[in-house]
């Protein structure tokens, strides 16, 4: 078997026998996200980390409370879908999926954003809406590859100048958080789609003051006049 789906309202554990399927690239243990269905399962147990072949690990809309370290040996994932758990922290040794592209952690018990993310250079997706988030170290820059990041109905009262070095991002959610002003840099992120759409760049929800938000829908012009402007002032 390369795929496998275990599902089941009363899934508490993983089955010791899934461990034995080294060959094993897709695990998903979690419930369809139409069905607004949470399992049980509370820890990956450590031999998580003979499953070397793995790209694909699906453990959202459980009770995880805890990451173990062996999650770093998994050389290979690609995708890692933690959404709607109960954790407060990730381990260090996460920072060692250098193949990760795409990480999923919205809805847990964040309170900032993890030092290990910063060192997933290969990260092209990473998602951390509806946590406790409110500060981002200027670390992000890191993240070179960044095309995707969701940061929604998070306590955020400032974003740091290194978040505008990520002059690979497409899409930015930064609605719903505390944000009065953004960076003077901001506008050098020329790559988001600065349309109307609320796919692209979202601002909604923000008591925004600099630049005011129908500054913002102007897009990256918009903002960079807009701070020079007060530069001549």
């Amino acid at each position: 078997k390369k795929k496998l789906k275990i599902s089941g309202r009363e899934l508490l554990s993983v089955p010791t026998q899934v461990f034995g399927l080294d060959q094993l690239q897709v695990l998903e243990m979690s419930p369809e996200r139409e069905s607004c269905l949470r399992y049980r399962l509370e820890l990956l147990p450590q031999d998580i980390s003979r499953l070397r072949n793995l790209t694909c690990l699906y453990v959202d809309s459980n009770n995880l409370k805890k990451i173990p370290a062996e999650i770093g040996t998994l050389s290979r994932l690609e995708r890692l879908t933690l959404s709607n758990n109960s954790l407060s922290s990730l381990p260090a040794e996460m920072g060692a999926l250098q193949r990760l592209h795409s990480l999923h952690l919205a809805n847990n018990s964040l309170t900032e954003l993890p030092a290990p993310l910063c060192q997933l250079r290969s990260l092209t997706f990473l998602d951390v809406s509806d946590n406790k988030i409110d500060t981002i170290p200027s670390s992000i820059r890191h993240l070179e590859k960044l095309e995707t990041l969701l940061l929604l109905f998070n306590s955020l009262e400032s974003l740091p100048e290194d978040v505008c070095l990520l002059r690979n991002l497409h899409t930015l959610w930064l609605g719903n958080n505390h944000l009065r002003s953004l960076p003077a840099a901001f506008g050098g992120l020329v790559n988001l789609d600065w349309g109307y759409n609320y796919c692209s760049c979202n601002f909604e929800g923000n008591p925004l003051e600099s630049p005011p938000p129908e500054i913002c829908s102007r897009g990256p012009e918009g903002i960079r006049d807009y701070f020079l402007s007060l530069h001549r002032i």
